[in-house]
């Protein structure tokens, strides 16, 4: 083996309905992904717990994720689409990382710091540890490339100190068996066996922002129904949350100089360029001068013209559970017999006896 072989992973967690965000900052990647590289997405539905343990819904939401994965054109045959609790292999590697992993490297997450809040000791152990899971994800296929968006680099640093922490401390024990392949740490070669995985950032991610405040992300979460556009959003849905969002009363610029200190503007702008596969600059130099009263119009249009046959889409295979299930258990029985393989060779290494 001289290199690793090429494979992208990323996954979605079933909590809250999609949105808008979540479409152009991620699935509509994976869609373009598919088509020069080996793909396994997966609905992280064991990350769900460290939100919420329980949920009345999690059979719909896993359910949902994956219809949004099809109706958004990811082609279950050609690549992997499954839930990651149908692959135990997961946890299994996450348990071995939280022993690889050190308290200090984990204290340094933010993500912990920013989701437990001032109550520390009474968030979940899960929710401490979860980074050791997501590497985990990530590491039992052996993947080498991860869509990311900034508030996940992080997490891909860690997984790659946790590679590498692996490596070093098994080197001894990989280097007899031939599965690795020789890296460099500083001028050191270390026969490897887990790949130090990039990050994969294919131009800048749009960055999409409340409808209801251009200052803060769109949001699952956010009680307001009005300050996203849900990807099950209806066309009437869509026309209503565009005409309500929030602006200010100003024309819009012509330069993208002009839309500084303007969130909401930029947020709509930047909407509309990304739907339309254009940048601020050229919807700019076709809206500038003009109102919100004709710029929403036209976002409607647009929003409505890309969302509406996934919409569509994801409403019809919602009406077939049946259908999404047997694409999950397809998917979920190719990812266990190739996080099989990982394990069993990770279980030599370490030294267990099967």
């Amino acid at each position: 083996m001289t290199e690793f072989k090429p494979l992208v992973f990323s996954g979605v967690q079933p909590t809250g309905n999609l949105h808008l965000g979540n479409y152009l900052g991620a699935i509509r990647k994976f869609v373009a992904l598919q088509e020069n590289n080996d793909c396994i997405y997966c609905v992280v539905d064991m990350h769900a717990l460290t939100a919420q343990l329980v949920h009345e819904d999690m059979p719909t939401q896993i359910r949902s994720i994956t219809a949004a994965f099809l109706a958004a054109g990811i082609d279950p045959k050609k690549h992997i689409v499954f839930n990651q609790s149908q692959v135990p292999q997961h946890a299994e590697l996450a348990w071995i990382f939280n022993c690889v992993a050190r308290i200090g490297w984990m204290n340094r997450m933010t993500q912990f710091k920013d989701k437990a809040g001032k109550d520390r000791e009474q968030a979940s152990l899960g929710l401490y540890a979860y980074p050791s899971l997501m590497a985990a994800d990530i590491l039992v296929y052996r993947a080498t490339h991860v869509p990311v968006g900034d508030d996940q680099k992080q997490h891909l640093e860690l997984a790659r100190d946790i590679a590498m922490k692996f490596n070093l401390d098994f080197h001894d024990k990989i280097v007899p068996t031939g599965l690795g392949i020789d890296i460099k740490v500083g001028e050191e070669p270390v026969h490897a066996y887990f790949p130090m995985v990039e990050p994969l950032i294919d131009g800048p991610a749009p960055r999409v922002m409340s409808l209801k405040d251009g200052t803060k992300k769109m949001s699952k979460s956010d009680p307001s129904d009005l300050s996203r556009i849900n990807l099950m959003d209806d066309q009437e849905a869509i026309s209503k949350k565009i005409r309500k969002a929030k602006t200010d009363p100003d024309a819009l610029p012509s330069e993208t100089e002009g839309l500084k200190g303007r969130p909401e503007a930029d947020n709509l702008v930047g909407i509309f360029a990304a739907l339309a596969d254009k940048s601020k600059t050229d919807v700019l130099s076709e809206f500038g001068g003009q109102q919100f009263s004709v710029f929403k119009p036209a976002l409607i249009d647009l929003a409505v013209e890309v969302l509406a046959p996934i919409n569509a889409e994801m409403r019809r295979l919602m009406e077939d559970p049946g259908h999404i299930d047997a694409v999950l258990r397809d998917g979920g029985e190719r990812a266990r017999s190739r996080a099989e393989k990982t394990m069993n060779e990770v279980r030599d290494i370490i030294g267990f006896v099967r």
